[in-house]
């Protein structure tokens, strides 16, 4: 049953009579209002380079542990190889240089591959933000956005990719099969005076479809468990939360790309024309399922300091943008 007040003017005369809400409707109204989790950062927009910065200084540490994790994925024939044997024989053979081999490639992969994996997915996340209908279940919605950002980047960054690969694997094969790039720029006029404009594009399909599969595994659950830690678990938005997020968001990505890795790897290192089914069938044939996560450890040893690094890296542009900008 609702009471009511009564407003008088100074001569003490009613002008209008008003209800008062009881305790019981006040808390339904307070329940009805729509909840705002001021933990959770809005999507900005950031320089679209920012991914592509972050990853390429990522790259001058973890690039000895991706060097390592080619030359164990390049041939079946090393299956019993491990990534400790494969290290000290690099060191060994070519000297403490020898696990920086390729370097010029592994920047310049990043310089595209990232930048545009990055500037994407950043984009289409603000966008989706800004969309009325995507404030529930916004989440799930940024795996195919990320995918699709993902598939864009890889081939962006396929030229550069098959040349990093090359120079990673080069002093593994024979010396008469050994190509010698000098450099990442060397490496693609070679390629194409030698194999054909078209062969810079050679593998781009598990390229981009790993590198769908790796954005959607490592900046989606990046992004997901972020907000968890930020909003279910309360913690700040600060280094260790994005060290948390960053390396669980590592191990997704190892596992899901696993096997496309090591196709794409092979593919990229020969110089036939071969399918994607083809190399599935023959790595299943030759090597059993368990070819599906060979150099598995290496891999996360390299993806995952690889993830924390840049993710870490570009919260600091972030930070220091948001800075200057306000």
């Amino acid at each position: 049953m609702q009471s009511y007040y009564t407003v008088t003017t100074p001569s003490h005369q009613p002008i209008r009579e008003y209800p008062t809400l009881n305790r019981s409707k006040l808390v339904e109204m307070e329940l009805k209002k729509p909840i705002t989790d001021h933990s959770v950062p809005v999507p900005r927009s950031y320089p679209f380079w920012f991914g592509g910065s972050a990853s390429s200084m990522a790259t001058l540490l973890t690039h000895p542990l991706d060097l390592v994790k080619v030359r164990l994925q390049s041939a079946a024939t090393q299956g019993r190889a491990s990534m400790a044997g494969v290290t000290v024989h690099i060191i060994s053979s070519e000297g403490y240089q020898g696990l920086y081999a390729g370097l010029s490639a592994a920047l310049l992969r990043q310089l595209t591959y990232s930048t545009v994996r990055f500037g994407v997915y950043e984009d289409l996340k603000v966008r989706l933000h800004q969309r009325e209908e995507a404030k529930t279940g916004s989440s799930l919605l940024l795996v195919p956005l990320s995918a699709l950002s993902g598939f864009l980047g890889g081939v962006a960054g396929n030229p550069a990719d098959i040349v990093n690969v090359r120079m990673q694997s080069d002093m593994s094969r024979p010396l008469r099969d050994q190509r010698g790039y000098r450099h990442v720029f060397d490496g693609i006029l070679q390629i194409v005076r030698t194999e054909g404009l078209s062969s810079l594009f050679r593998g781009v399909g598990a390229n981009s479809v790993r590198a769908a599969l790796m954005n959607s595994s490592q900046l989606a659950s990046y992004d997901i468990v972020k907000t968890s830690c930020l909003g279910t678990f309360s913690m700040a938005d600060d280094t260790k939360t994005h060290l948390v997020s960053s390396f669980i968001a590592g191990i997704i990505a190892t596992t899901v790309c696993s096997p496309v890795d090591v196709i794409k790897t092979r593919i990229m290192g020969s110089t036939e024309t071969e399918s994607v089914w083809r190399g599935l069938k023959q790595s299943t044939l030759a090597e059993g399922p368990g070819w599906m996560f060979k150099g598995w450890l290496p891999s996360f040893l390299r993806l995952g300091p690889q993830t924390v690094l840049t993710m870490v890296i570009l919260e600091q542009h972030r930070k220091l943008y948001g800075k200057l900008m306000g």
